[in-house]
């Protein structure tokens, strides 16, 4: 089975002035220092369905992403490296004549067959898998197990939830804060928390007030049986959308960077360590808080 190149992540401390200024407490959780070629949320969500693919039998995993989709480099390292065959479809059809970009090239030298749909199609695709009518998508693409964008499900929770495990000491001053495409580790984070302590989630698209919650409770009723109450999702530090990424955030992570010598990744992990600044300017925290905010990937490559 494919190993973690570190597992327990390290845990740092980040003394930051913006934060001791609010009375508040920062620590990083280095998920990105997770494994080389599955960094970060990705392996941890990945990890107990690619233990599934090998007990079911399965030969092949099928998944959906974007150009730029972590996701997909992913699915298709970890199919490699366990002789998995691995299908990846693509949103936008316009892509298939064009020069690969670097994450789309990552994944095809994994092995991954890319399928590259309309924006239609992708959606009425993904739509069917997350509906769980994953025998259509078979029937086009062939037997598979079909892993859904962004790789959130029950399994994918169940696996998040070992965070908490790793963070000594947790207790009703603690707020376990990570960014959300698709609510899989936000998910895994809530359940895996002791009483006392918060889970925060930063929204990194536009436009997902009330369905990023539905999606978290769904996946607590599918992965754990039951729904909780000791998780939010901030909506307001998206940066105008899903991958886009604003001059004053890119500065703000420029600056972090030079402040703490830690590589920040800009479309979900900037968004994050925003949110939390910002927030505890505002005084959103109570004076004693300890925030973790989860490191959930690396940078793009220069």
């Amino acid at each position: 089975m494919l190993e973690p190149a570190l597992l327990p992540t390290p845990l740092v401390d980040c003394a930051d002035e913006a934060f001791a200024r609010a009375g508040v407490e920062l620590r990083l959780k280095r998920d990105d220092l997770l494994h080389p070629s599955v960094p970060g949320n990705k392996w941890r969500k990945l990890a107990p369905n690619l233990a599934a693919a090998v007990e079911q039998g399965h030969t092949r995993l099928l998944t959906f992403g974007g150009a730029y989709s972590t996701h997909l480099r992913a699915v298709a390292a970890a199919a490699g490296v366990l002789g998995l065959e691995s299908v990846g479809l693509v949103r936008g059809e316009e892509l298939a004549d064009r020069p690969r970009n670097w994450s789309l090239r990552a994944a095809e030298e994994s092995g991954m067959r890319l399928e590259f749909l309309t924006r239609a199609a992708y959606r009425e695709a993904t739509g069917r898998a997350g509906g769980g009518d994953g025998a259509e998508v078979q029937c086009r693409w062939g037997p598979c197990l079909v892993l859904p964008e962004g790789g959130s499900n029950a399994l994918a929770a169940v696996g998040a939830a070992a965070i908490p495990a790793e963070l000594p000491d947790l207790d009703g001053r603690d707020v376990v804060c990570c960014p959300v495409g698709t609510g899989g580790t936000l998910a895994g984070i809530a359940a895996g928390l002791p009483p006392g302590a918060r889970a925060l989630g930063v929204a990194v698209l536009r436009g997902g007030e009330g369905y990023l919650e539905a999606e978290v409770a769904r996946l607590h009723r599918a992965g754990f049986g039951r729904e909780f109450a000791n998780w939010r999702i901030d909506h307001g530090h998206h940066g105008g959308g899903y991958g886009k990424v604003p001059p004053e955030l890119a500065a703000f992570a420029g600056e972090f960077e030079r402040r703490h010598g830690i590589p920040v990744e800009r479309r979900y992990v900037a968004k994050l360590l925003a949110a939390l600044a910002g927030l505890a300017g505002a005084g959103a925290f109570p004076r004693g808080t300890r925030l973790t905010a989860v490191v959930t990937g690396l940078p793009d490559p220069e």
